[in-house]
Protein backbone atom coordinates (compact mmCIF):
# COMPACT_ATOMS: atom_id res chain seq x y z
CA UNK A 1 0.00 0.00 0.00
CA UNK A 2 2.71 2.43 0.98
CA UNK A 3 5.93 3.47 -0.74
CA UNK A 4 7.64 3.56 2.63
CA UNK A 5 10.99 1.81 2.90
CA UNK A 6 10.39 -0.64 5.74
CA UNK A 7 11.83 0.06 9.15
CA UNK A 8 14.51 -2.34 10.32
CA UNK A 9 14.73 -1.52 14.03
CA UNK A 10 12.87 0.00 16.93
CA UNK A 11 15.68 2.58 17.17
CA UNK A 12 14.49 4.10 13.88
CA UNK A 13 10.99 4.42 15.33
CA UNK A 14 12.32 5.99 18.53
CA UNK A 15 14.36 8.52 16.53
CA UNK A 16 11.24 9.74 14.71
CA UNK A 17 9.20 9.99 17.90
CA UNK A 18 11.96 11.71 19.85
CA UNK A 19 12.58 14.09 16.95
CA UNK A 20 8.90 15.03 17.07
CA UNK A 21 9.00 15.50 20.84
CA UNK A 22 12.13 17.61 20.89
CA UNK A 23 11.17 19.37 17.62
CA UNK A 24 14.36 18.37 15.78
CA UNK A 25 12.74 16.07 13.22
CA UNK A 26 13.22 17.67 9.80
CA UNK A 27 9.94 18.95 8.39
CA UNK A 28 10.44 16.88 5.23
CA UNK A 29 10.53 13.72 7.36
CA UNK A 30 7.23 14.39 9.16
CA UNK A 31 5.11 12.49 6.66
CA UNK A 32 1.92 10.50 7.21
CA UNK A 33 4.11 7.48 7.97
CA UNK A 34 6.22 9.41 10.48
CA UNK A 35 3.10 10.81 12.17
CA UNK A 36 1.65 7.35 12.61
CA UNK A 37 4.98 5.83 13.58
CA UNK A 38 5.47 8.43 16.31
CA UNK A 39 1.94 7.77 17.54
CA UNK A 40 2.62 4.02 17.80
CA UNK A 41 5.87 4.67 19.67
CA UNK A 42 4.27 7.14 22.08
CA UNK A 43 1.43 4.72 22.82
CA UNK A 44 3.92 1.91 23.44
CA UNK A 45 6.73 3.71 25.21
CA UNK A 46 5.14 6.67 26.96
CA UNK A 47 2.23 5.34 29.00
CA UNK A 48 2.58 8.49 31.12
CA UNK A 49 1.09 10.46 28.20
CA UNK A 50 -2.63 10.62 27.68
CA UNK A 51 -2.03 10.79 23.95
CA UNK A 52 -5.50 12.10 23.13
CA UNK A 53 -4.72 15.07 25.33
CA UNK A 54 -0.96 15.49 24.74
CA UNK A 55 -0.48 14.78 21.03
CA UNK A 56 -2.38 17.88 19.83
CA UNK A 57 0.01 20.17 21.71
CA UNK A 58 3.04 18.17 20.61
CA UNK A 59 2.06 18.46 16.95
CA UNK A 60 1.14 22.15 17.20
CA UNK A 61 4.47 22.98 18.85
CA UNK A 62 6.37 20.90 16.31
CA UNK A 63 4.59 22.60 13.39
CA UNK A 64 5.53 26.03 14.73
CA UNK A 65 9.12 24.97 15.45
CA UNK A 66 9.64 23.97 11.81
CA UNK A 67 8.14 27.17 10.46
CA UNK A 68 4.56 26.02 9.99
CA UNK A 69 1.36 27.53 11.27
CA UNK A 70 -1.71 25.99 12.87
CA UNK A 71 -4.59 27.73 11.14
CA UNK A 72 -8.09 26.98 9.94
CA UNK A 73 -6.60 25.65 6.70
CA UNK A 74 -3.19 24.21 7.57
CA UNK A 75 -1.19 22.58 10.32
CA UNK A 76 -2.78 20.67 13.15
CA UNK A 77 -6.03 18.77 12.41
CA UNK A 78 -7.94 17.49 15.46
CA UNK A 79 -10.23 14.95 13.78
CA UNK A 80 -7.47 13.29 11.77
CA UNK A 81 -5.17 13.18 14.80
CA UNK A 82 -7.79 11.66 17.11
CA UNK A 83 -8.84 9.13 14.45
CA UNK A 84 -5.17 8.19 13.96
CA UNK A 85 -4.71 7.66 17.70
CA UNK A 86 -7.74 5.35 17.73
CA UNK A 87 -6.41 3.44 14.73
CA UNK A 88 -2.96 3.12 16.29
CA UNK A 89 -4.40 1.78 19.56
CA UNK A 90 -6.40 -0.81 17.64
CA UNK A 91 -3.40 -1.80 15.56
CA UNK A 92 -1.26 -2.28 18.68
CA UNK A 93 -3.96 -4.44 20.30
CA UNK A 94 -3.92 -6.73 17.25
CA UNK A 95 -0.18 -7.41 17.49
CA UNK A 96 1.07 -6.78 21.01
CA UNK A 97 4.02 -9.19 20.96
CA UNK A 98 5.91 -8.31 17.81
CA UNK A 99 8.67 -5.67 17.67
CA UNK A 100 7.34 -2.17 17.20
CA UNK A 101 9.14 -1.66 13.88
CA UNK A 102 7.32 -4.71 12.52
CA UNK A 103 4.02 -3.28 13.73
CA UNK A 104 4.83 0.02 12.00
CA UNK A 105 5.70 -1.76 8.76
CA UNK A 106 2.48 -3.80 8.91
CA UNK A 107 0.48 -0.65 9.61
CA UNK A 108 1.97 1.17 6.64
CA UNK A 109 1.32 -1.86 4.40
CA UNK A 110 -2.35 -1.91 5.46
CA UNK A 111 -5.13 0.29 4.07
CA UNK A 112 -4.36 2.67 6.95
CA UNK A 113 -0.94 3.26 5.39
CA UNK A 114 -2.45 5.61 2.83
CA UNK A 115 -2.88 9.16 4.03
CA UNK A 116 -6.36 9.29 2.52
CA UNK A 117 -7.69 6.44 4.70
CA UNK A 118 -10.06 8.74 6.66
CA UNK A 119 -12.01 9.41 3.45
CA UNK A 120 -13.50 5.93 3.75
CA UNK A 121 -15.26 7.18 6.89
CA UNK A 122 -15.66 10.95 6.39
CA UNK A 123 -16.85 12.89 3.38
CA UNK A 124 -14.20 15.25 2.04
CA UNK A 125 -16.33 18.30 2.94
CA UNK A 126 -16.78 17.21 6.55
CA UNK A 127 -13.20 16.02 7.10
CA UNK A 128 -11.59 19.15 5.68
CA UNK A 129 -13.98 21.59 7.31
CA UNK A 130 -12.74 24.17 9.78
CA UNK A 131 -14.85 22.48 12.45
CA UNK A 132 -13.11 19.11 11.93
CA UNK A 133 -9.72 20.80 12.04
CA UNK A 134 -10.56 22.49 15.36
CA UNK A 135 -12.50 19.72 17.14
CA UNK A 136 -13.42 16.06 16.84
CA UNK A 137 -16.19 15.44 14.31
CA UNK A 138 -17.37 11.87 14.02
CA UNK A 139 -17.51 10.13 10.64
CA UNK A 140 -20.44 10.78 8.34
CA UNK A 141 -20.00 7.88 5.89
CA UNK A 142 -19.55 4.93 8.25
CA UNK A 143 -18.44 4.32 11.80
CA UNK A 144 -14.80 3.66 12.54
CA UNK A 145 -14.17 -0.05 13.10
CA UNK A 146 -11.91 0.68 16.07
Amino acid sequence: MSNLVPFTSDDEIAAIANGLLDRTLPKSVFTHAAHFTATLWLLSMRPDFDLSQHLPGIIRAYNEAVGGANTDSSGYHETITQASIRAARAFLRESPLRPLFETCNARMDSPLGNSDWPLRYWSRDRLFSVEARRAWLGPDIRELPF
